[in-house]
């Protein structure tokens, strides 16, 4: 069965209404909630981006059902991997087990505010397999001392953990990360339906394989972006002003430092090229068939972002309840 989560978009909204929104989409039916983690918005028009575990915390205390999880985080330029598994640890805790751990080698944008640079791709690949093992040796429970290549951790240990050890999504994208991320994950992370990806995946992770079953125990984690509103020209002029940026592909928003950076880079990108990537307008049947790539490129879970603070609520009180029934009746059983 496939899961259907909803987006707390940190780069367009401020932390008590990503609150606010998080009860709301539990009430409407979603099955789990993703966090973006960032320091910056990816243009100045979004306006926002509080710290995402903090207002996790508080979406864990609010909610009661819906599984948690960041979306991706970065572990290791802004955040130490010591620090992001105690953060991990005390959010697996006060969610009651509900949290999984996204990780992912990070953007330019947000990580070069420590004043470090912004390392090379090889390197960042290098740092994020390094962060992972510092992570979950951590999760043991244990005292930890490590010297790596880019990372030490000095007699540490994480004095409170949940009862079951927190899970691992990692973002990947392309052969040889999949091939050296697999292993050390439990899950998939991956914005565009690539069924390659899975393949990959299956062939590399060992026992944690992603399947339609729970004995398969992976899950493929995906995520689309929306604009719905009853009127499509208000929907398309809202996605171009606030998510033209996401025709970009990888290789340039992992690379570009600053908002005035994404505003160059899209400034040629028409409100027709947003509308041709990004379902937008009142018809559901439209963002069902965007959404139903990923589970035939088998993904077991998609989020889906709603473009915009602005339509938020209406979104979730009077579309996201007949979009998740039209979602389940068309994804396989």
């Amino acid at each position: 069965m496939t899961n259907f989560g909803y987006t707390l978009m940190t780069e367009q909204s401020g932390p008590r209404e990503l609150v606010s929104y998080a009860v709301a989409a539990e009430r409407a039916g979603f099955d789990f909630e993703v966090s973006s983690d960032h320091y910056s918005p990816w243009l100045t028009e979004q306006g926002h981006s509080p710290y995402a575990w903090a207002t996790l915390g508080a979406v864990a205390q609010a909610t009661e059902r819906v599984g948690l999880m960041t979306y991706v985080t970065c572990p290791t330029m802004r955040y130490h991997p010591a620090v992001v598994a105690q953060k991990a640890a005390t959010l697996g805790l006060l969610s009651d087990n509900r949290f999984t751990l996204g990780l992912g080698s990070g953007e330019n944008l947000n990580e070069h505010t420590i004043g470090e640079g912004w390392p090379a791709l090889q390197s960042r690949h290098e740092m994020l397999m390094e962060a992972i093992e510092i992570i979950r040796a951590l999760h043991e429970g244990d005292l930890v001392t490590f010297r790596g290549e880019h990372f030490a951790v000095d007699s540490a240990r994480v004095w409170d953990l949940p009862e079951e050890p927190v899970r691992i999504g990692v973002a990947v994208a392309g052969e040889r990360a999949v091939g050296d991320l697999a292993p050390l994950a439990d899950d998939l992370i991956a914005v565009e339906p690539d069924p390659d990806l899975v393949d990959l995946w299956n062939a590399s992770a060992g026992t944690t394989k992603i399947g339609p079953t729970e004995a398969d125990g992976g899950r493929a984690i995906g995520q689309i972006p929306i604009c719905w509103d009853p009127d499509e020209e208000a929907a398309v002029a809202r996605a171009h002003a606030q998510f033209r940026w996401f025709g970009g592909g990888w290789d340039v928003n992992a690379d570009l430092p600053t908002t005035a950076g994404f505003s160059a880079a899209t400034q040629f990108v028409r409100p027709d090229d947003v509308a041709a990537a990004i379902p937008c307008g009142p018809d559901l049947d439209k963002i069902v068939e965007a959404v139903s790539a990923y589970w035939h490129a088998g993904f077991t879970d998609v989020a889906l972002v709603q473009i915009g603070d602005e339509g938020q609520q209406r979104f979730l009180d009077e579309a996201a309840g007949p979009l998740l029934a039209k979602l389940r009746a068309a994804a396989p059983a």
